[in-house]
């Protein structure tokens, strides 16, 4: 899912890179499988396993008094906390996702065709139901999408390997018994011009429901 950059990095210390409730680069995550389990037969998010080892995070600056903060594996499972602060000592979400699939526009009429499912109510994809808007409800016909940066880091010497520009879009879907699956629509892009198109489905996690 992410093309890396290569170059020199200067040392900094290790501290820059901040660990949310022990979970950081490097160690193991135990996730509860319940808290998709619970979701029933109806569920699309795709998790058969409970154990994830961390190979690389990521970190996002919302630029208006949040972060994100987002712990990869080699096959790209994604555990997300959302934070007030960069050390991430005020935890206010926490999700994890899982790659549904992953393309590659041909060109600027894909592209701005992409937009337009980011910016729609509903987001429709083969072989997945329906998905509404979660992110700033459902009320307006169309929504921009929100962007940001992300650093990625591959080791823990603070210093960024990468970064990729997204645009995404948050969607969910109810199921019974008052859960809620996800769906995260991104276009990211590198800082050498590689464009893909993500589609990663997720489900909330409470905090008694994971330990590193």
């Amino acid at each position: 899912m992410f093309s890396k950059l290569f170059g020199r990095k200067e040392a900094a210390p290790v501290s820059a890179l901040p660990e949310i409730r022990n979970v950081t680069l490097g160690r193991t995550l135990w996730v509860d499988p319940l808290a998709w389990r619970r979701l029933g037969s109806e569920r699309r998010f795709p998790l058969d396993q409970d154990t994830l080892e961390i190979t690389a995070q990521g970190l996002v600056d919302l630029k208006e008094g949040g972060f994100v903060h987002r712990f990869y594996t080699d096959d790209h499972a994604m555990f997300q906390a959302v934070s007030d602060d960069r050390e991430g000592q005020r935890v206010t979400d926490i999700t994890i996702f899982v790659p549904w699939e992953s393309t590659y526009p041909g060109g600027r009429a894909d592209r701005d065709a992409w937009a337009q499912r980011l910016r729609a109510r509903t987001f429709t994809s083969a072989g997945l139901p329906d998905y509404t808007r979660f992110w700033f409800g459902e009320e307006a016909e169309s929504q921009d999408p929100v962007t940001f940066w992300e650093d990625l880091h591959d080791d823990r010497d603070g210093v960024p390997d990468r970064r990729i520009f997204q645009t995404c879009m948050l969607f969910s879907r109810e199921l019974p018994g008052d859960a809620r699956e996800l769906l995260l629509a991104i276009e990211q892009e590198t800082e050498d011009g590689e464009v893909s198109f993500e589609v990663m489905l997720g489900v909330p996690l409470e905090v008694g429901e994971f330990k590193a």
